[in-house]
């Protein structure tokens, strides 16, 4: 059976002729219509007594006192004023204008407008055949790489400022990751006579990792451990929720090791945090060592980003030609990349010039090979990501980062600058070169959101995403920065505006009024001056002629 879209092949075409004819009749007859209007209005001046109209609404305005303009002008104040404020509202929460969106989604297709959400012509090939947009997962959430502990690191800060630095969304799916992660453990195949013990076991985990109250998630990981002793899982619970210091944390994580058994997402999350914990009490060379060997226990598990928390081991180590052999390897084409790894590789590429480097010199000289080099990293690190400079130029204040991030979003860069802020410090001049060069970068990419450069375009939900990530007394960065709507400059200046009359009606009624006639005096004078032209350039009995039609 014939396709039924192919059955009528003109009517596409015909509605599209259709449209083009509106949006050009829309933009070239419009004054051929003012025109056909007025000559109507002429035509039906006397037939329709619009003199004597005119002349009584005359007489009825009037009569008006002033109290009824004050009113008037004061309604329309009021009135704009709340379409500001809704519209302000709307800017604040959508980021778009309430008004705008309505006008593009239900007028412009009327006009012959385009979708501004339609992604043909973006990405055209040699031939001029479009070509699809890569599918890329713009606005998903990873797991951050170097999430802090909750118990001897957000708590402490929760303790000290009263702030709460994670939000419930952003430890909601911590608990859904806990879920998957470790409550396979009590799956695995058992004598009968534990079945039931097991799934009590695994009820009581799976209640603990959902509960939104950190003390309850605790004396559920107490409870699981009284059913059974050996319980991996409520150990890493408790090293992550109730150890206050890291030394704490370290002890129930090797608890938790040495009982994890075979269960892999154990082992892997343990000697994980184990190596995160070596890396906070100052045992460097020991947390690279515990990194390389899971990197090579389980090389499969490359989109757990442990090669990250190596990279700002070694960069604390200053053992840069190790970090350089880490980027070799996972700064590919082929693999995701992240603000560590781009941020990272410019790192390397302007300490090897930025000690050297005179903003003035390099004007007058030009750059120098391996200067453009770096400048180049720079320019690829933040179309990648472009909020981080600001954080590393200490133009924004730091917050402590979330357990999810966002990649390319202002919650990845807060994780990114919270860690390795102190390694572009470390490097003489690393921050001057960005410092001069980093807003380089939006010359090159002068529409992000329809075009990149090295990247695919910039996600325009990031924003939404990370206004769920991170806390509510942060300033969330946006990017590219959103001009505020026309429609809410227009309801702001007709409020005022409306606003200045009704007072100046209030105090000034007469002068008012005279202002008012004067005004519309001057607003129909063309009108009258056109009247006058038409009678004395046409035959009065044609004009007669026209009126008894």
């Amino acid at each position: 059976m014939e396709d039924s879209t192919g059955s009528n092949p003109q009517s596409p075409g015909f509605t599209e002729k259709l449209k083009s004819w509106l949006s050009w009749s829309w933009t070239y007859v419009c004054f051929l219509w003012f025109g056909m209007v007025l000559i109507m209005i002429y035509v039906l001046w006397s037939p329709l007594k619009l003199q004597e109209t005119l002349t009584s609404a005359s007489v009825f305005l009037n009569t008006l006192t002033p109290k009824f303009y004050v009113a008037l002008t004061g309604t329309s104040s009021l009135i704009s004023g709340l379409i500001l404020i809704f519209e302000w509202w709307y800017f604040r929460k959508y980021g778009t204008s309430f008004i705008e969106q309505v006008s593009v989604s239900h007028l412009r297709p009327l006009l012959g407008g385009v979708e501004s959400s339609s992604t043909t012509g973006l990405f055209s090939s040699v031939n001029g055949d479009a070509e699809p947009r890569p599918s890329v997962s713009e606005c998903k959430v990873w797991r951050n790489p170097l999430n802090l502990f909750r118990g001897a690191e957000y708590n402490r800060y929760t303790w000290v400022t009263g702030k709460e630095p994670l939000t419930y969304y952003d430890m909601n799916l911590s608990a859904q990751d806990h879920q998957t992660f470790f409550t396979g453990e009590t799956q695995q195949l058992r004598p009968e006579d534990a079945v039931s013990l097991d799934d009590h076991l695994l009820t009581v985990m799976q209640k603990a990792w959902r509960e939104r109250n950190p003390q309850a998630r605790i004396r559920a990981a107490y409870q699981a451990i009284e059913i059974n002793h050996q319980c991996a899982a409520a150990y890493v619970l408790l090293a992550e929720e109730e150890a206050t210091t890291i030394t704490e944390a370290e002890r129930l994580f090797k608890k938790a090791l040495s009982i994890a058994g075979k269960d892999i997402n154990l082992l892997v999350y343990i000697k994980r945090r184990l190596a995160m914990c070596a890396r906070k009490l100052g045992r460097i060379k020991e947390a690279v060592k515990m990194m390389r060997d899971l990197m090579k226990e389980f090389p499969l598990l490359g989109m757990l980003n442990i090669h990250e928390n190596l990279l700002e081991a070694l960069l604390e180590l200053q053992a840069y030609a190790d970090v350089q052999a880490v980027l070799a390897k996972y700064d590919d084409i082929s693999l995701p990349k992240s603000a560590t790894i781009c941020y990272t590789s410019a790192l390397l590429k302007a300490r090897a010039v930025s000690d050297k480097f005179s903003p003035e010199a390099a004007s007058r000289r030009g750059l120098s090979t391996a200067e453009m080099n770096a400048v180049e990293a720079i320019h690829r690190a933040v179309e990648f990501n472009p909020h981080v400079p600001k954080y590393l130029l200490e133009m924004k204040s730091l917050i402590l980062p979330p357990e999810h991030i966002l990649k390319r979003g202002d919650s990845e860069a807060v994780a990114y600058a919270f860690f390795h802020l102190q390694h572009w410090k470390r490097a003489e001049g690393a921050l001057n070169l960005l410092h001069c060069t980093w807003e380089g970068t939006f010359r090159i990419i002068p529409y992000p959101l329809e075009k990149g450069h090295l990247f695919y375009p910039y996600p325009g939900c990031t924003e939404t995403a990370d206004r769920e990530l991170l806390p509510s007394f942060h300033e969330v960065s946006v990017y590219p920065k959103k001009e505020l709507p026309f429609f809410i400059l227009f309801t702001a200046g007709l409020c005022s505006f409306t606003a200045m009359l009704a007072m100046l009606t209030h105090q000034f009624p007469e002068l008012m009024g005279v202002f008012a006639k004067a005004f519309f005096s001057t607003l129909f004078a063309p009108l009258g001056f056109f009247a006058d032209k038409m009678e004395s350039f046409m035959p009065s009995s044609f004009w007669h002629q026209l009126t008894r039609i």
